[in-house]
């Protein structure tokens, strides 16, 4: 048998001489803004690899991620039955622009997972299913308005950047250039979390809004939770106007519950649904998938069988679907969220004790696997209920609190506007050696900058 020709060893290169080249022929240096350490200074790291928990950089320094690609590593990297799937699968074709079944079978399994979806159309992007989202409302309503709210993030699409979270938030931009007046005409911007304020918009302009858009749990401004009764009166207006109720849940999809943020409202909301669901991340393991469903009658809207177009060459892929597909069984097996949830939970409890102990202002929550947290400017301050209140926390203490954990091994979100994300391949090692880090973190930021309280 003939060995196979190996590729050489790659010569180790150094995060900033990386940066230095990849700058020269890639804006920024980056291929989406937020890594590029703008927001917190410093050079990126450049990763060359990752396992379970942990990825690797190419100067070979190991990190605890709480990225997890921002959200869809919930199992960890590279777990066997997801790289056993994926390798079978690429092995059949990578991509033949044709319906195979697996496509169908991860449908089937959303579908299953997730009471207020009857149809299901996957796309390759949540910026893809959140724009053909709003497509799908303003052409099944016959209206052009819709509500977004500010300091939540539904993709670039034009008529979604306005006053926009994340990447945006991160460089303090309110909108984007490029994108015309003319274009965001009929996107309203309202304060998340204020009822008084969407009850007034409604009462004024109610029979043109075609859809509320909205992320219940915000990971664009950190981690903001929509209040009960504030997504309990949206439903209600919808219902009233004729509205649709659109749920951003590229995030917060099978990542903070098996039946997403939904079913987290559904518990205090009897019988609550949203009208149209937008997926991602976690559906696709890792690969480039995306999805948005909603019941059959609005979903015969959509093109070959109702006007409303929408479509993608890769949509559908069959290595993504299987990536996603082997991930949703893993994560549908008894007791995960339970035990996700409890892991997320003691490493937010961790950091506020910490806190606590140092003197350090410091506010934190969890839901299922995705965590955040804010310095605050005062001991006893709540959690931030929209965009302005998350401005005005300690965004220079964050950073200072970032690159001490980098250095010491533990790899948040180079921003204090993201959200964090735990895995299920996190031990408790893990959790216990990065609340030590942290302790180490905040007393040196209590010795050398004494907080107000």
């Amino acid at each position: 048998m003939t060995t196979p020709c190996l590729p050489e060893p790659r010569a180790v290169s150094t995060n900033q001489a990386l940066f230095e080249r990849a700058q020269l022929s890639i804006p920024g240096g980056v291929n989406s803004p937020v890594r590029a350490f703008r927001a917190v200074g410093g050079t990126p790291r450049f990763i060359a690899r990752a396992q379970g928990p942990y990825m690797w950089d190419a100067e070979g320094q190991r990190y605890i991620d709480y990225i997890g690609s921002w959200g869809p590593m919930i199992l960890g990297h590279g777990h066997p039955a997801v790289l056993d799937a994926v390798i079978r699968a690429a092995h059949e074709g990578f991509s033949f622009g044709a319906p195979t079944e697996r496509e169908v079978e991860l449908a089937e399994e959303i579908i299953r997972n997730v009471p207020s979806i009857e149809q299901v159309r996957l796309v390759s992007s949540g910026t893809e299913a959140g724009m053909t989202a709003i497509r799908l409302a303003r052409g099944a309503t016959g209206r052009s308005k819709i509500i977004k709210f500010e300091g939540c993030y539904h993709g670039h699409a034009d008529a979604l950047l306005v006053k926009a979270g994340s990447g945006l938030a991160t460089f303090g931009h309110p909108t984007s250039a490029g994108v015309p007046p003319e274009v965001v005409q009929h996107t309203l911007v309202l304060e998340f979390n204020n009822i008084e304020q969407i009850e007034e918009t409604f009462k004024a302009q109610g029979g043109d809004i075609a859809c509320v858009m909205i992320e219940p749990i915000a990971g664009n401004m950190n981690f903001v939770r929509a209040s009960v009764p504030f997504v309990k009166r949206i439903r209600e207006l919808c219902d009233q106007y004729g509205a649709l109720f659109v749920f951003d849940e590229v995030m917060t999809g099978f990542r903070v519950a098996l039946g997403s943020a939904q079913s987290v409202y559904a518990r205090d909301i009897p019988g609550f649904q949203p009208d149209i669901s937008v997926f991602g991340k976690v559906i696709g393991g890792g690969m480039p998938l995306a999805a948005f469903g909603s019941s059959r009658k609005i979903m015969q809207n959509l093109a070959p069988l109702g006007g409303v177009y929408q479509a993608g060459t890769l949509s559908g892929n069959p290595v993504a679907t299987a990536c996603g597909l082997a991930t949703l069984k893993e994560i549908t097996k008894p007791g995960f969220y339970e035990a996700l949830g409890a892991r997320t939970q003691a490493l937010v409890s961790g950091l506020t004790e910490a806190a606590k102990a140092a003197g350090v202002p410091f506010v934190g929550d969890s839901e299922g696997g995705m965590f955040g947290f804010f310095f605050t400017n005062h001991a006893g301050e709540g959690l931030p209920q929209n965009y302005n209140v998350v401005m005005a926390t300690q965004k220079e203490r964050f950073n200072r609190f970032f690159h001490g954990m980098l250095d010491r091994g533990v790899y948040l979100a180079p921003a204090l506007y993201e959200a964090g994300f735990v895995s299920a391949s996190h031990t408790e090692a893990d959790i216990a050696a990065t609340v030590a880090a942290a302790a180490d973190v905040l007393r040196i930021e209590a010795a050398n900058a004494p907080t107000t309280a």
